[in-house]
């Protein structure tokens, strides 16, 4: 089983705050990671945060986004 992140490391590994991630979770824009809801508490699987990170990854400001 992958490991749950909480909000915290994920903004800290994107270097984002907490806020645009909650932000992204409430609006649907911006960051785009699936999360997990227990309770009171978001995780986020760390695959895929690896997974965003590995999308958002360019050789050159020119290429076209996805």
């Amino acid at each position: 089983m992958d490991k749950l992140l909480k909000t915290k490391e994920v903004s800290e590994l994107l270097s984002i705050s907490e806020k645009t991630l909650a932000n992204a979770r409430w609006s649907g824009v911006g960051v785009s990671i699936p999360y997990v809801k227990l309770s009171n508490s978001v995780r986020y699987k760390q695959s895929d945060v690896e997974a965003y990170i590995e999308a958002n990854i360019h050789k050159h400001t020119g290429e076209t986004r996805c």
